[in-house]
């Protein structure tokens, strides 16, 4: 739906989520804000090219409303396009680089994409989606345009003369550079959306989350609050800004003035610390595969690391000997355990003194946010109680993309009249001082021997096993269990265990029931395309 251009607003209205980076910009135009492959950017640079770009984007048809599809790598170019699309009063979404044509074609479709942001280095991809994207309207493509990897491409009425009229990103940029220093009227409330963030689709096609605004204001202000980030602090980011994780480090880091590493990903990690070493890196987002290849290396001690202020961790508990090594690693640091989802960014952050009390904790609710667990009937249940939690606040997303039944599934009425909470889907539960600990998602439950068994937790024991690097529980059929626990195990280079000597430490470390009746060991694990264990397809293995 395209929304009839209303008055320009003034800038006293509610702040949008570009204002962040725009009051930045002002108060520090001369400052470093990015440092991405040898460039180094400054705020007022930044928001130059952000505002010709947008001014690019409203002079091709882009509207309040309208969506824009990024999809790049973690370049200059990514960032400058993230804001651009918000400051033409558009949509945003990004989209992973090494997504398939199929599945561009199925964003691009179901958002209805008027302007597709891309690389030319891409065009393998983007070129094949073009034939089933009736709503593209202009293909802006940045990196060395080549008309000749274009030809023949069978695309739309007018898409690829628009695409071959002068696609390139920095040409659009220049041009309107010449014309305006401001951006485009502002046309937006808090309310509107601002992003469209797809889910991974494990279960089906990927559903697009709706966040406005506001959502993603209050969560960048909340997330950055309790990580007591400032403008003097250089954060790291090496994950996907398709990730909203990613992404958040971006939005962050410029709200409070500091200065964004940006590295396309850490599959050089001794390249990559070379560069925090350099650049006196303080804040260091991570992942769970990314800290177990940080355990594996040896050279660590090669680098300066010492500036690292904060390191966060999202989606579940840190196993205790990637604490451990972390607090080796980084003795000054902050050490957060965080839990979230798309849907509504992040639920809770573990603050770093609970660390040593609660070590399998995942915190507390975040800022200007509540929570609760219920059971299968929608009540509210006591301490240590497993149930489904629930997320009350101004993150909580404004539903699934056009999939009305999907979010309803989700949110539903909540305590206020009028009001819609988050039904995560997520079993936890709470201990008596009301620390959340994430027990494992409800589809992902194996019911072995007439008793649940939440894999997070048994992959938990095995994470904690020396020489173990990854592992990864899924349920199999069984005649006489109905299900039985199967694991698939990485072990660090070096180690030899067997599958005798790992069920012994799991018999030490977890309940009969939840011991594993197979363990299988592999070279690596599957990954999705933001390094999370993928399990898809491992109980047919």
């Amino acid at each position: 739906m395209t929304f009839a251009p209303p008055p320009a607003l003034h800038r006293s209205a509610t702040p949008l989520l570009h204002d962040f980076f725009e009051a930045t910009a002002a108060r520090l135009p001369e400052k470093v804000a990015l440092v991405c492959k040898g460039a180094r950017l400054t705020y007022g640079e930044l928001d130059r090219q952000a505002n010709a770009l947008a001014h690019a984007l409203v002079a091709s048809g882009v509207e309040r409303g309208d969506r824009v599809v990024i999809f790049a790598d973690n370049t200059v170019e990514t960032v400058v396009s993230f804001w651009g699309v918000l400051k033409a009063n558009a949509i945003v979404s990004i989209v992973n680089p090494l997504t398939k044509h199929d599945k561009l074609t199925y964003y691009l479709n179901d958002c209805r994409a008027k302007v597709l942001l891309t690389d030319m280095h891409l065009a393998s991809v983007f070129t094949q989606s073009a034939p089933s994207t009736p709503h593209l309207v202009r293909t802006i493509v940045s990196g060395a345009f080549d008309a000749a990897r274009l030809e023949g491409v069978k695309a739309p009425e007018g898409w690829a003369s628009a695409l071959a009229r002068g696609a390139a990103l920095a040409e659009q940029r220049a041009h309107f550079a010449h014309v305006t220093h401001g951006p485009p009227a502002r046309r937006c409330l808090d309310n509107d959306l601002a992003a469209i963030i797809y889910t991974s689709g494990s279960t089906g096609d990927p559903k697009g989350v709706m966040l406005t605004h506001r959502n993603m204001l209050t969560a960048g202000t909340s997330i950055s609050t309790y990580l007591e980030m400032t403008e003097h602090d250089v954060v790291l980011g090496v994950l996907p800004l398709a990730f909203d994780y990613g992404l958040y480090q971006l939005i962050m880091t410029f709200r409070v003035g500091g200065r964004l590493v940006l590295e396309r990903s850490f599959a050089f990690p001794a390249q990559v610390l070379k560069v925090m070493a350099e650049e006196k890196v303080t804040g260091f987002p991570g992942v769970p595969t990314i800290f177990a290849v940080l355990a594996e290396m040896k050279q660590l001690k090669d680098f300066d690391l010492s500036s690292i202020a904060f390191v966060t961790n999202t989606a579940a508990a840190l196993p205790v000997k990637h604490i451990t090594m972390l607090r080796d690693l980084f003795p000054k640091a902050r050490i957060y355990s965080m839990y979230g989802l798309t849907e509504c960014k992040r639920c809770t952050y573990l603050p770093p003194a609970d660390i040593d009390r609660k070590p399998t904790s995942v915190g507390v609710a975040i800022p200007d946010t509540e929570l609760w667990i219920v059971d299968e009937q929608g009540n509210k249940v006591g301490p240590n109680v497993v149930g489904t939690l629930v997320i009350r606040g101004a993150t909580v997303m404004k539903g699934y993309w056009e999939k009305p039944e999907a979010t309803a599934e989700k949110l539903k009425p909540g305590p206020v009249p009028g009001e819609l909470v988050l039904h995560t889907g997520d079993l936890c539960r709470l201990d008596d001082e009301g620390y959340l600990y994430f027990v494992g998602r409800s589809d992902d439950i194996i019911k072995s021997r007439g008793e649940k068994v939440a894999p997070k937790e048994v992959e938990g024991a095995l994470m904690n096993i020396p020489g173990v690097k990854e592992a990864a529980v899924v349920g199999v059929p069984d005649e006489l269990l109905g299900q039985a626990v199967k694991a698939f195990v990485v072990l660090e280079q070096g180690v030899t265990l067997t599958e005798k000597e790992l069920m012994k430490e799991c018999q030490k470390r977890l309940e009969n029931f939840m011991v594993p009746k197979h363990i299988a060991f592999l070279d690596e694990l599957p990954k999705t395309t933001t390094g999370k264990i993928k399990k898809t397809g491992l109980a047919e293995r």
